[in-house]
């Protein structure tokens, strides 16, 4: 997109940083100048009425669409002015009456859009099952393959075979997408990654050595970094944008119920003798089998299949996911409007041109800032360590390996229930506002539950271990609500369609790999420091992590995935001189100093809201 965006105070000599007011927002009674600082422009209304239904029904007509020729003419009308539909003559009663349903029932949706949803989001337990199934093979696997020693080379054995997954699936699976979607789409890429994902777990069943099941778990994080890669993407790609952080965020709600369900299976199996770790480990196919045999029923992805030049057969899909074809129609036109816009400053279509233009250009390379950040704090906040390694923890505090598979099952399901409520307010409160709010108490509170480790051994064991449980709670409550559900929703909706395999591949690869690092240092990084050494040494990186979201993570909830385009052509000094000047100091006085003032304009909103205030100004 244009650098130079549509705003009321225009970023007119971006390289000296210089701010013009537009001379028509000023305001002569002295009332404040502007509503917003960078306006989200719907490039349709650089067009009259007239020649926005003739580019519609020639669009319609040159992409063997004819027959719905009128219909896009009424719907790039609907797009062009979506607040003001009722106003628009051409629709019909029935037309008007589906859009006016879809703007008061935000969750209406046909079934086919849930159900594509949903298993997607199934998909992600995969991952989180398996997390949870080596979580609890870690109590008795490294004594089956004589590694459970003090020795330093165990301990490095014993992350190894947990991080392997992580490091392939960053390093390997999450590059490979790109390839897959190409020749597959995203349906097809989803089928052969749960293909890998429901072997894999299997043949770790079936190890015969610590070599082999980290064979075994080589194999398995290529498909894990792959499926990671495309389906947060697919389900962005398919969600309405009033509601797609709360559909989207369906997979890390399935991956804390993966979590759970992979707890449960340890909690299960833990009286089946030595073949126990292996069926904690094999269980994990379960819901990779599901997503493979369910995906064929699934449309594939409109925008994909705009991409590839595949109008038609697009927009019937598109029309599968839509409660009804004016809906549909308004959608996917703007979707290729947009698209258009993109490809017009697209410097090349080669997969090492569009990975290139992640850290080119300006907007894609902000873009890749923040979902780099969101991906690197989910690591930095800590919460793997437990999800890794909760069961270890839980027994070396004074638990039993039966009571600790009891508490590491209480912090899975603590998971699922606290993510719950995000569904509500990702969309509402924002994806910044709930990270920004959550590091801090996720700092507090892992702090604490590494501070109650140093109870003296003359201390009940109650006071030893249920501090330990309970701030471990509390800092899980508060990654469900903030960090845990943002980080892969923000980072499959930021790029522009171009670059979004590319850039969701970028991020996934750092979430991974990062992920792979903890894993493999954690046994080692406890034995030295002691676990309230390596929990005082992620709280401070809660504290770093909020520092970096402040700074590069901008909001983007209820915008389509087209209009973020114009949120990231906002420098990055711009964006972070006006959350240091005008946001920092405003939330201190409104909510620290409890005083009554004006809230300043934001820096970016959304052309239609701006003139709804401009007109109740």
């Amino acid at each position: 997109m244009n650098e130079k965006t549509s705003t009321d105070m225009n970023y007119s000599d971006e390289k000296n940083g210089v701010l013009k007011p537009e001379p028509e927002m000023a305001d002569a009674s002295g009332r404040r100048q502007s509503v917003a600082l960078n306006i989200v422009e719907n490039p349709l209304k650089r067009s009259s009425p007239d020649k926005v239904v003739r580019d519609a029904r020639t669009f319609a007509e040159s992409h063997d669409m004819a027959e719905y020729a009128a219909l896009f003419g009424k719907a790039a009308l609907v797009a062009r002015d979506p607040n003001r539909f009722s106003m628009i003559t051409e629709l019909d009663e029935l037309e008007l009456s589906s859009l006016a349903y879809e703007r008061d029932h935000k969750w209406h949706g046909p079934v086919m859009l849930w159900y594509s949803i949903s298993l997607c989001a199934v998909g992600a337990a995969t991952q989180g099952w398996d997390q949870t199934g080596s979580n609890g093979a870690n109590l008795s696997f490294p004594a089956e393959f004589g590694i459970n020693s003090d020795k330093g080379r165990d301990q490095w054995i014993v992350g190894a075979v947990n991080a392997i997954i992580f490091l392939t699936a960053g390093l390997i699976g999450a590059w490979i997408v790109d390839p897959l979607n190409y020749y597959f789409g995203r349906r097809g890429e989803i089928f052969i990654t749960a293909c890998c994902l429901t072997a894999t777990p299997i043949g770790s069943a079936f190890a015969k050595s610590w070599q082999g099941l980290f064979a075994a778990r080589f194999v398995l994080g290529i498909g894990i970094g792959a499926k990671n890669a495309t389906v947060p993407i697919y389900s962005a790609e398919m969600a309405p944008a009033r509601i797609r952080g709360a559909l989207v965020m369906f997979w890390q709600l399935w991956v804390v119920a993966g979590i759970f369900l992979g707890f449960c299976a340890n909690v299960i199996v833990k009286d089946t003798g030595r073949i126990a770790w292996r069926l904690q480990l094999g269980s994990a196919f379960i819901p990779s089998l599901i997503l493979g045999l369910g995906i064929f029923f699934c449309p594939e992805s409109p925008r994909w299949l705009m991409k590839h030049g595949q109008y038609a057969k697009g927009f019937r899909s598109m029309m599968r996911l839509r409660a009804h074809p004016i809906i549909a129609a308004r959608d996917y036109y703007y979707s290729f409007v947009i698209y258009e816009e993109e490809l017009k400053v697209a410097r090349g279509a080669g997969y090492f041109s569009r990975l290139w233009d992640c850290f080119a250009v300006p907007r894609i390379r902000r873009a890749n800032y923040g979902a780099s950040t969101v991906m690197i704090a989910q690591q930095m906040c800590g919460i793997n360590i437990i999800s890794f390694y909760s069961s270890t923890i839980f027994r070396n505090a004074g638990y039993t390996e039966t009571q600790a598979l009891y508490a590491s099952l209480g912090y899975g399901a603590i998971q699922v229930v606290a993510t719950i409520p995000t569904l509500f307010l990702i969309d509402t409160k924002g994806r910044r506002t709930l990270t920004l709010i959550t590091f801090p108490l996720m700092c507090i509170f892992l702090l604490a539950a590494g501070l109650s480790l140093l109870q003296p051994v003359t201390a009940s064991k109650g006071a030893r271990i249920g501090p330990v449980a309970l701030f471990i709670y509390l800092f899980t409550i508060m990654y469900s609500l903030g960090e845990g559900p943002v980080a892969f929703q923000y980072s499959a909706e930021v790029f522009p369609t171009i670059q979004r395999e590319q850039g969701m591949a970028w991020a996934v690869c750092i979430n991974n790999t990062f992920a792979g690092i903890l894993s493999i240092t954690f046994p080692r990084m406890e034995a030295v420091m002691t676990a309230t050494g390596a929990f005082g040494f992620y709280a401070g990186l809660n504290l770093i992590a909020w520092g970096m979201i402040f700074c590069f993570v901008r909001e983007t909830k209820q915008l389509t995935l087209e209009e973020l385009d114009q949120v990231f052509s906002v420098p990055t000094k711009h964006f972070i001189g006006h959350e240091l000047t005008v946001w920092l100091p405003y939330f201190v006085k409104r909510y620290i100093f409890r005083r009554k003032i004006m809230k300043p304009p934001g820096i970016i909103e959304k052309e239609e809201k701006v003139e709804e205030l401009i007109h109740e100004e």
